[in-house]
């Protein structure tokens, strides 16, 4: 009789522990899960910052070369048709200028903030070339693609409208070449370790 009460008085203590331990096991289980969740939540907010980062940085260096190359474009091509050279030497000298003024407005800030001649200019032909290559290639062929804009006078639309076209679409073409190279620590990375533009 004694035995059956000891046991009967034990068992729900048991069934309590045993109950207590369970309890504990889940919330630890949640607590891994939860932990585990955050880390994935976390890592792909990383990467999405990331990915961001990257485009504005792209978006950024794009719109600084097309700023110079449109300087320079427009410019080669208003004295070519002024002074009513043919096609290829307007184009020659469009893209002369805008190669100089796509450099010089990475020099520039470079210069300003002390740096030397020799490595000025190395970062912007590094950060710089591809870029404008694109863009020049790109706006040149359309400008030269589409029927008599060259040839048109710069009080008509159809040379102006070609040009912004030309510059639009040359601006595109250019991103992605901008996203590889500063995914890869290249192109305008380079220049934006030195003055964060």
């Amino acid at each position: 009789m004694m035995y059956n009460e000891s046991v009967s008085a034990t068992l729900p203590r048991l069934q309590d522990e045993e109950a207590c331990c369970m309890k504990q096991q889940s919330r630890e289980k949640h607590g891994r899960e939860e932990s585990h969740d955050h880390h994935i939540h976390h890592g792909t907010h990383g990467t999405h910052h990331e990915r961001v980062s990257l485009n504005r940085t792209a978006l950024m260096a794009t719109v600084h070369c097309l700023t110079g190359c449109t300087i320079g474009e427009i410019l080669g091509m208003v004295i070519g048709t002024v002074l009513g050279w043919g096609s290829w030497p307007t184009v020659a000298l469009a893209v002369v200028l805008a190669f100089f003024f796509g450099y010089t407005m990475t020099l520039w800030p470079l210069r300003q903030a002390g740096m030397a001649w020799g490595t000025a200019l190395g970062l912007a032909f590094a950060s710089d070339t591809l870029s404008m290559t694109t863009m020049e290639i790109v706006d040149n062929a359309i400008m030269v693609a589409i029927p008599g804009a060259m040839d048109a006078g710069l009080g008509t639309v159809l040379f102006w409208g070609s040009l912004i076209v030309s510059l639009i679409v040359a601006g595109i073409a250019a991103f992605p070449v901008n996203r590889w190279l500063i995914a890869r620590g290249k192109g305008h990375a380079l220049v934006h370790a030195h003055h964060g533009c």
